[in-house]
């Protein structure tokens, strides 16, 4: 069982969440076509645990849109907010959740934290979900909407 921790606007949860899960390894092609769907308008907003190269990208493009984010946390909840995030958490923009008490994110704690964000998204972005991917039992399962 997890134990879920919040900070932020927990309102953002009502909202259609669109979930943006990118593989450690994605093709060139791939990751400009994911730049140009971060600056993009967005109905709802976007959730993801923001861990990957391209998933850091994508949250700074959508932080700088003021886009509402739901920022998943394979690990305990922050002691020190970083700077690009006291903003957006003061303005009501982002949500920051937990589900671990892990001082650090393992293979595991981003499986269930990817786990949790596909449960609660209402369409997944899977972006380089390989057969070699860690993200490709979960694309499978929970199906995908290409970018």
């Amino acid at each position: 069982m997890m134990d879920i921790q919040y900070l932020g606007n927990q309102e953002l949860l009502k909202l259609q969440k669109t979930a943006f899960l990118a593989s450690n390894t994605i093709p060139i092609e791939m990751v400009l076509k994911c730049y140009d769907w971060a600056t993009g308008k967005h109905d709802g907003c976007v959730i993801s645990g923001f861990s990957s190269k391209l998933e850091k990208d994508v949250l700074h493009f959508l932080l700088k849109s003021k886009c509402p984010v739901i920022l998943v946390l394979a690990r305990k909840m922050c002691k020190v907010i970083p700077d690009e995030l006291k903003e957006p958490l003061e303005q009501g923009h982002l949500l920051i959740i937990s589900t671990s008490k892990a001082v650090r994110q393992s293979k595991q704690t981003a499986l269930e934290r990817n786990k949790y964000i596909c449960e609660i998204a209402d369409n997944i972005f899977f972006v380089g979900a390989t057969p070699k991917s860690s993200l490709y039992p979960l694309k499978e399962y929970y199906g995908t909407k290409a970018i």
